[in-house]
């Protein structure tokens, strides 16, 4: 139990530290609403549950240990974070306008919201290795499948909260958000995060 206190507090300070994933949940929130932004958390949530049993299972190890697998997934995330940058900047040129507008919530927006979450969590290649290297220093070394998920699910569950919580942020500054200057900013600022995140992601590749 003190163990899994210590990791408590460790992945706490993980799931405040901003990533692809804030950047995408913060978009979808600011531009499309409560609803998308929700969506969009779900479909990370899912992601992070799936990187958690591919560490419990084993499946990570085999992925890491094969240099040419590993670099195809990085790879994978550079251009998908690439395309959300580039998609971001494209909306901020559109004066925030187009599929983003705020509230919609129809069955295509939600599954592309969700959609969006999910390859931009599974297609980072980073959270699959900190799983791997991390999990086990706290579980110990005769760790089960059990351990190893419990401490898998605990770090989605705080992931989980953290976005919430950006979600109903800016929720709460809607009304700043419906002006098109600042739903500009928040596209062209996303779209630059989102660049920086697929050039340093790539750099580690070369």
């Amino acid at each position: 139990m003190e163990h899994y206190l210590t990791f408590v507090v460790f992945a706490a300070l993980v799931a405040v530290a901003p990533g692809p994933d804030t950047f995408v949940v913060l978009r979808g929130a600011a531009v499309g609403g409560r609803s998308r932004g929700f969506w969009t958390t779900g479909g990370i949530t899912v992601a992070n549950v799936v990187q958690g049993l591919a560490v419990a299972t084993g499946l990570s190890a085999l992925l890491t240990s094969s240099a040419e697998v590993f670099t195809l997934v990085r790879w994978a995330g550079v251009l998908y974070l690439g395309y959300l940058g580039i998609g971001a900047l494209r909306a901020a040129l559109r004066h925030g306008d187009g599929a983003w507008s705020l509230g919609a919530t129809g069955r295509a927006t939600r599954w592309n919201a969700a959609r969006q979450g999910f390859l931009s969590n599974i297609t980072n290649p980073k959270v699959l290795a900190f799983n791997l290297a991390v999990l086990p220093q706290f579980a110990g070394p005769h760790a089960g499948f059990l351990e190893l998920m419990g401490l898998a699910l605990t770090l989605t569950a705080l992931g989980l909260l953290d976005q919430v919580a950006v979600v109903l942020g800016a929720s709460a500054v809607a009304g700043a958000i419906r002006r098109s200057g600042v739903r500009r900013g928040i596209e062209g600022a996303t779209g630059l995060v989102m660049l920086g995140f697929a050039g340093a992601l790539a750099a580690d590749a070369s």
